[in-house]
Parts: structure tokens; sequence; C-alpha cells
């Protein structure tokens, strides 16, 4: 290839470079596998759930089935106890009385997790600036949604839900040296193994 084939690349490519396409950066989606496409179909799905009155038939008909279903996942008593008494500042007392009466029940008792989110992520901004680590700006939309179902002897006796609705944020990084901003931390590895 000439060198005039060459400058006469360079001189298409760089301006599309600079100009900051961003249709050539990076983009990610991270999508849990559910029947819920949202985050308002997954609280109405939970919002169908009485304490005390819905029992495991129902809740497969929900799509809360732990065999049926890979997101929702089966905690034991054990977890529970992490989960509700994370230290010694916290005591049974302290607990909701279901919650309580699970953690005592101990193999009567289980609990399901659900854990969903799709989050899309996508950056934009400056293309050579973002290649070369100088200013990386990233924007994620979507939703996320967690839920706990306590059960025993079969029925719901305890849940509660939380999550995000719609996620919207924006990062923007910035390393005013770019690629040798990672340096300082070579070095300082370096040094410290040879010590």
């Amino acid at each position: 290839m000439n060198r005039t084939c060459l400058r006469l690349i360079v001189l298409v490519a760089l301006p599309m470079f600079v100009s900051g396409c961003s249709s050539l950066l990076p983009h990610s989606q991270t999508a849990t596998k559910s029947r819920w496409k949202s985050y308002s179909e997954a609280r109405d799905a939970f919002d169908r759930i009485v304490p005390n009155e819905t029992g495991t038939n129902a809740l497969s008909e929900l799509g809360l089935d732990p065999n049926a279903n890979p997101n929702v996942r089966v905690l034991t008593y054990l977890d529970l106890i992490q989960r509700f008494l994370p230290n010694q500042a916290i005591t049974k007392d302290d607990l909701d009385k279901a919650v309580r009466s699970c953690i005592e029940g101990r193999e009567k008792s289980m609990a399901l997790e659900v854990e969903l989110n799709e989050i899309r992520s996508q950056r934009h901004g400056n293309v050579l600036l973002d290649i070369f680590g100088f200013q990386r700006n990233t924007h994620e939309t979507g939703w996320q949604f967690k839920g706990l179902l306590l059960l025993r002897d079969g029925l719901v006796v305890y849940k509660l839900y939380s999550g995000q609705p719609e996620v919207d944020r924006n990062e923007k990084k910035v390393k005013p040296l770019g690629p040798l901003q990672e340096l300082d931390n070579i070095v300082i590895g370096t040094v410290e193994r040879v010590r």
C-alpha cells in the first residue's frame, strides 16, 4: 500500500474518531430471564401474595416456583439468621413475629428470594478519549427488583420487596494522564513485590 493511499485512509478516519462517533463505543445489556418485563409487573405479582393465605400452588401460578424459575433462590433458616440478625445489636425480639417464627421453626420454614434486573449500558462521547482512557462517559438505564418470601408449612407468612423502578444514571471517569494514570498502580505493585 503506498503512502498516498494510507494518508487518504487516515484523513477519512481521523474526523470520524475525533468527532466522537458514539456508535463505535462499547455497549452492554444485562437482563435476568423472567416472565416480568418491568419493575411494576414484578411488584404487581408480589402484591397478589397475601400473607397467611397464599400457598405454594399460588406461588407457582405467579411464576415464583424455584423449580420452574431459575431466578428464584431457596433460602434456609440459617440464611434468614444471617439476613435478619447480622450482628448482636439486633435480637430476635426486634424482628417481626412472622420472621421470628420462621427462624425458630428451622426445617419447617424456608424462604424464596427473587432478584431481577434489566440494565442497559451505553458509553458515549469522544472515541479517542475513551479508547485511550482519558475520559469515559457511561449511561445506564433499566430497572431492578428484589423480593423475599418467608414460608412456614407451605404458607407465605411474610413478604418484603424493594428495588428501583427506573434506573437512569450517568458516570463520568476522567483520567488526565490517560493510560499513564494506571502506571502508578503498576510501579507501586512492583516496588512492593521487590521488598
